[in-house]
């Protein structure tokens, strides 16, 4: 009997204001479809599709891949393309796997998350400034649902440690003039930023502040980090050098974790796709959303949704972050929550991380400090 073959579709957004993570996640997917296929257990067709960021291209992507049969796609990296699409999933009854930290407070029969939930970056980011003294934020955002839902978890969980929100300030989707919303950080002088910008709006922010608290006279890294949920290594280096150290970012994954594993797949990435983008988080996520799909569909035996979703909660993956698996109730996964520091060779310093995997809570019913004692928070350790 011949190797099955299943066709599925890649949907990233490789051209456009955020086209460098989409190229990221793109080639973390591509890397593990090769993986898959050189193990010989079954073979992985990618049929790609680049929607250059807009949003009308994703409906129209996702409708002519599922129109042409396929039952199960790996994209997005927005929160706006991931809901614009998924009452065609729902309405077709086929599988988004879904690739991105986001902000939460989302459940479908018909998406698996494979990035990070608000419990595993939002508030373990949170509770690591609380701990070092920050009290009052300033918001930088996306107009669009990350930057005000990521914003309202920080607003609350900040006002119930005593602490506020200082300023809040959304700009379009990539938007480079900063003047007036530097000047209004620098009016009201924040213990941290709380950047939620995407894409290019993040690197023009990042660069501009630097300069403005240069020419002042301003430690801009000592006295008001930028603390971020997204912000990975292809960014790092696209900021560049006069500004790219000193930035704090969220996530399970980066590419400094020093395990053998990870080591591998660093190399494996590197020597695939020699012109980069760099891995990061985005990368990682796409290549465990693939590997876990292939697991289910070999597992499975069809592409029938409902028995592929049992057959990838039954199974779980040594992913270069460690050890993931799926949650069979919410369909996120459990994953390592960590603290970056960005260092001048565009790279990240771990910091803090948790001590194990930890399971998702998007809705935050679990983890919300409203709701749940301090003795019982998940914490993350310091890492020497």
């Amino acid at each position: 009997m011949g190797l099955s073959h299943h066709r599925i579709g890649i949907l990233f957004s490789a051209e456009g204001p955020y086209g460098l993570v989409g190229r990221a996640m793109l080639n973390g997917a591509l890397l593990a479809v090769e993986e898959v296929n050189a193990e010989g257990e079954l073979i992985l067709e990618p049929v790609i599709c680049d929607p250059r960021g807009v949003l009308g291209g994703y409906v129209t992507g996702a409708e002519q891949l599922l129109g042409a049969g396929i039952r199960h796609v790996v994209g997005c990296y927005t929160s706006s393309s991931r809901k614009e699409i998924i009452p065609i999933f729902e309405k077709r009854d086929a599988l988004l796997w879904y690739p991105s930290h986001y902000e939460g407070f989302e459940t479908s029969a018909n998406v698996v998350y494979t990035g990070a939930a608000p419990n595993q970056h939002i508030v373990p980011l949170v509770r690591h400034l609380l701990e070092r003294g920050g009290r009052t934020a300033f918001c930088v955002g996306s107009n669009y649902i990350w930057a005000w839902e990521n914003n309202r978890i920080l607003r609350e969980t900040l006002a119930i440690a005593g602490g506020q929100v200082a300023g809040e300030r959304y700009l379009a989707v990539g938007e480079t003039s900063f003047e007036q919303v530097i000047e209004a950080i620098l009016a009201t002088r924040p213990d941290f930023i709380f950047n939620t910008l995407i894409g290019t709006s993040a690197y023009h922010f990042l660069r501009d502040f630097r300069s403005t608290c240069r020419a002042r006279g301003i430690d801009q890294p000592r006295t008001m980090p930028v603390a971020s949920c997204s912000l990975a290594e292809p960014e790092l280096e696209a900021i560049g050098p006069e500004a790219v150290d000193g930035h704090l970012s969220s996530s399970v994954y980066f590419t400094s974790i020093d395990t053998p594993r990870n080591r591998a797949f660093t190399a494996a990435y590197a020597a695939r796709f020699p012109e980069g983008p760099t891995a990061s988080a985005d990368t990682e996520s796409s290549y465990i959303a693939v590997h876990l799909l292939a697991r289910a569909l070999a597992r499975a035996g069809t592409q029938d949704a409902a028995t592929v979703r049992r057959a990838a909660c039954a199974d779980g993956f040594d992913a270069p972050q460690g050890p993931v698996r799926l949650d069979e109730t919410t369909l996120h996964a459990c994953l390592t929550p960590r603290i970056g520091l960005s260092t001048a060779a565009s790279r990240f310093t771990i910091v803090a991380q948790a001590e194990e995997p930890v399971a998702p809570d998007p809705y935050l019913v679990r983890s919300d400090p409203r709701v749940v004692p301090v003795s019982r928070r998940p914490r993350l350790r310091v890492v020497p």
